[in-house]
């Protein structure tokens, strides 16, 4: 299902956050839990992967991640304060050191001017209080996006850990 290079990615990551002693928490909306699916593709990933949310709609970002209703209202599902909001829910309502969280629109359908198909923000929160968030944009069809998406959050789990 994962093309090589993800997997090796995955593997990267799993071996520097156990090297570490850390676990992961992700939140995913366009992508789905393909992050958390890539990560559990590793043998052993259970000592890192300690859960995954997948809050497609605004209801789940809500009730599952505390996501503010006025931040979906103000800002949209897709932005980098959604993301941020999520990446700190995954946090709180989970036992890991490190939250990744992504939303995006995947397309074909679903983009606008301001918000093109292939636009994703990912939200990075930690314990010790640090709070990213990355813009993105990507090309291709549905699942080229969703398969960059997954490159860049491993990518960007794996900074962390480095």
């Amino acid at each position: 299902m994962f093309a090589p290079d993800i997997l090796a990615l995955a593997q990267k990551v799993i071996s520097s956050y156990r090297a570490e002693g850390q676990k992961i928490v992700t939140a995913e909306s366009c992508t789905g839990g393909l992050i958390t699916g890539a990560l559990t593709e590793i043998a052993g990933s259970s000592a890192v992967v300690e859960r995954g949310f997948v809050t497609y709609s605004n209801d789940a970002k809500i009730e599952v991640l505390a996501v503010r209703p006025e931040t979906l209202e103000e800002y949209g599902a897709v932005s980098e304060q959604t993301a941020e909001e999520m990446a700190q829910g995954a946090l709180e309502f989970s036992h890991a050191h490190t939250a990744l969280s992504v939303t995006g629109i995947a397309g074909p359908d679903g983009g606008s001017v301001s918000k093109p198909v292939g636009l994703v923000y990912f939200g990075l929160a930690t314990r010790e209080g640090s709070l990213l968030h990355y813009k993105c944009q990507f090309s291709g069809d549905r699942e080229q996006i969703r398969m960059q998406a997954v490159r860049e959050g491993l990518n960007l789990l794996l900074s962390l850990a480095s």
